[in-house]
């Protein structure tokens, strides 16, 4: 069973990077803990805050929730400690989900996104993805070059070895 994850405002950074290796994960910036909590135990999902109290809460005490209470305010080092906790696999889904809003992206052909993209990124691209819920459109350019070598650094750790 693929893990999934919700997360709240005290580790927010972490839900894009998650994302950006292909997990689904809710992001609630503004949502009271019994009501993450909830979404947790009907969804499956674990749950990654700062938040101490949520990790005290009797479903998390019980075992029915997973909880990961982050030890750092580092996003990258939050990721890191995920990683590691989890035996989280980082690369094979890298950049399948929407960083905005967690659907997974749908391949698009070059007809598809000509009137869409902008006309360097049409002459200089050939592999796209969609999202089908708010139609954001995603290409293997400079900037998924720069996010690409980001999330392979954190995997491996400062050391340079896989976490």
């Amino acid at each position: 069973m693929e893990t999934t994850f919700i997360v709240d405002a005290n580790a927010g950074k972490l839900a894009r990077w998650l994302r950006m290796m292909g997990y689904d994960t809710l992001f609630f910036s503004d949502i009271e803990d019994g009501h993450l909590v909830d979404i947790a135990l009907r969804e499956g999902r674990v749950v990654l805050t700062r938040d101490s109290q949520i990790a005290r809460r009797r479903p998390v005490a019980n075992g029915q929730l997973k909880v990961i209470l982050t030890s750092s305010d580092d996003p990258e080092e939050q990721l890191r400690q995920v990683i590691c906790e989890l035996q989280l696999d980082c690369c094979s889904r890298q950049f399948t989900r929407c960083l905005e809003c967690n659907q997974s992206l749908a391949p698009r052909s070059r007809d598809e996104v000509a009137d869409i993209v902008p006309p360097y990124v049409f002459r200089t691209q050939d592999q796209y993805m969609q999202c089908p819920s708010c139609l954001r459109i995603y290409w293997q350019g400079t900037h998924w070059q720069r996010m690409k070598k980001a999330l392979e650094k954190v995997c491996r750790g400062d050391d340079g070895r896989a976490p």
